[in-house]
């Protein structure tokens, strides 16, 4: 063999042994843990498919999901450091900073545009506008999102806040409750509600919902948040989170039945035509809203936030309100550009 030619092979061994090095990551993994606000649902399943797909992993970012037990119970366990950030309602954020000023938490990816509250009664009670609810029983947990915020929608539409009564349950009682006649109400996440009043053989003409976007009210709904000193530690980490989650979201909306598919295989027991169902209710009523077709997903808007977090400092009688900027930041989100999302097929 030549010189010129072995020379030729010595470099074409060394351009292959280096090639794959040269563009693998360089920056190094964070291993963080993630807690949804509730159980594997379809709702939740972008999530899933991210990970499942390797999005977080492509991205430096080495994550574990975890179910969750409530908003509340969610945003205490981030803020205490049992997980390094997780999915939640913001309303919840902002009383918890606010009670706990030294453990304030952040949004930096806004899911639910519009939030999906909602006050969920049957066609037999007759009541057909929201002042109709007045001297009637509502049912609900008490630590339910829509029950605490019933404030803001009171007024709202009108009705004083003392003039429904409240039955306290547990969440696997309340629509029995609404079925049986106990209540004559109930509230709760609108997809997650309503389909459990389908599940449970309640024709959907018969279901009659009030949902607090309907009604002019400015809040959001659930975000993805941290501690603030986490997402300054860790900035390209944390873009990278987010870049790979959008990935997983609009692979959701192009193929809900991939997503349905990954939190089945998280959790057998699903029945996957419900979840789907649900899925879908979210991305529709929630997540592609008009604002989010101008805007771009993930964001907020300054002056909405700010009356939101009126309507929430009002409603669980905070002693001080935090600023806007305080609440949640777009400094982690990518380009507008990057942030569109495709329609529902």
């Amino acid at each position: 063999m030549s010189r010129a030619v072995a020379t030729a092979l010595a470099l074409v061994v060394i351009a292959l042994a280096i090639g794959p090095a040269s563009t693998a990551p360089t920056r190094p993994a964070v291993n963080w843990k993630f807690t949804l606000d509730f159980a594997v649902q379809g709702p939740q399943a972008p999530f899933l498919l991210a990970l499942e797909r390797g999005y977080f992993a492509a991205e430096g970012v080495n994550l574990t999901i975890d179910r969750g037990f409530g908003s509340a119970d969610a945003v205490t366990k981030i803020a205490g450091g049992a997980y390094d950030l997780g999915y939640a309602d913001i309303n919840s954020m902002v009383e918890f900073n606010v009670r706990n000023p030294d453990k304030a938490l952040i949004g930096f990816v806004m899911l639910l545009n519009a939030p999906p509250f909602s006050i969920i009664t049957l066609r037999r009670e007759n009541i057909t506008r929201p002042s109709d609810l007045q001297g009637k029983k509502l049912g609900a947990p008490v630590g339910d999102a829509p029950r605490r915020l019933f404030p803001v929608f009171a007024k709202a539409v009108g009705i004083h806040p003392d003039s429904v009564e409240w039955v306290s349950m547990d969440v696997p009682l309340r629509e029995p409750s609404l079925i049986r006649g106990s209540v004559n109400a109930i509230t709760g996440f609108y997809f997650t509600a309503f389909l459990n009043l389908k599940a449970a053989g309640v024709n959907p003409n018969d279901i009659v919902a009030f949902l607090y976007s309907d009604y002019g009210l400015p809040l959001y709904g659930n975000a993805v948040m941290a501690p603030p000193a986490l997402l300054q530690r860790n900035p390209e980490a944390a873009r990278g989170f987010v870049r790979a989650f959008i990935r997983g979201l609009v692979d959701s909306i192009n193929d809900p039945d991939a997503a349905i598919a990954a939190i089945k295989r998280r959790d057998p027991l699903l029945n996957e035509a419900v979840e789907k169902e649900r899925l879908l209710l979210a991305l529709r009523s929630n997540v592609l809203t008009r604002e989010v077709a101008r805007d771009g997903f993930g964001g907020v808007r300054p002056e909405r936030l700010a009356r939101a977090i009126d309507a929430v400092a009002e409603a669980f009688n905070l002693p001080n309100k935090p600023k806007w900027w305080e609440v949640f930041t777009d400094r982690y989100l990518p380009p507008r550009k990057e942030r569109n999302l495709p329609a529902l097929r």
